[in-house]
């Protein structure tokens, strides 16, 4: 197979079940906030699951070069809505990695309904169609995992840091929220400093957290992929 043909592959593959966990996490967020009394998401039209309204242009295109890592637009949430700003951050933010959870759950259990599907011809157009739909499920749960323990981050402005944030004091919370402006440098120097010490931020914080998840759904262990 060609490296482009290999590369289509994978990300037609990919590309799917990112969209859909990407969606469904910043709809959540929009979604809580809403609950929470805040209508800003809504009137953005934030609280959908059309791709569309969420994607951030460049973060789209980083999205398909390897290792397929994008981002999408954050949803605008106005905390003097809430009646407790604090404890509402706190729910707006554990609605973004809940939503991958669930996403993560369906995902596995289409994947289970599907390799258990009886298929009488292996060389038939159910087969053809079968297995791509078993891969991007397969790939859904993992995505979605990856991407909910990645934003439970404690890193400003990831979810994790504003859960971190419920636990501070408030003055120091609120500082601590702040540095959310760095954050993104913040990530990018830590991959970097990370990758040069031949240490993979992903493998040792993030891929045991996947794994553990991942038994619990009965799906093979990332390191066994």
């Amino acid at each position: 197979m060609s490296d482009l043909a290999q590369y289509l592959r994978e990300l037609t593959t990919l590309l799917v079940p990112l969209l859909l966990t990407i969606t469904c996490h910043e709809a959540a967020h929009g979604l809580a906030a809403h609950w929470l009394g805040d209508p800003t998401a809504k009137l953005a039209g934030r609280i959908t699951l059309n791709p569309a309204r969420h994607l951030d242009p460049f973060g789209f295109l980083i999205m398909l070069v390897p290792p397929h890592i994008g981002w999408a637009r954050p949803v605008p949430v106005d905390t003097r809505y809430f009646k407790n700003p604090r404890t509402g951050m706190f729910l707006v933010a554990l609605a973004g990695p809940a939503a991958n959870a669930i996403v993560a759950a369906l995902c596995a259990a289409l994947f289970h309904s599907l390799i258990n599907m009886p298929v009488e011809d292996p060389n038939g157009l159910a087969m053809r169609v079968l297995v791509p739909l078993v891969t991007m499920a397969e790939a859904g749960v993992y995505v979605s995992l990856l991407i909910g323990a990645f934003n439970l981050l404690p890193i400003p402005p990831l979810d994790g840091s504003s859960i971190l944030a419920r636990l501070l004091p408030e003055r120091l919370a609120w500082r601590f929220l702040d540095l959310g402006r760095y954050g993104v440098l913040f990530i990018i120097a830590l991959l970097i400093i990370s990758n040069f010490a031949g240490i993979s931020l992903f493998g040792a914080v993030l891929f045991p957290v996947v794994d553990a998840a991942a038994q619990l759904l009965g799906m093979p262990m990332l390191s066994n992929l």
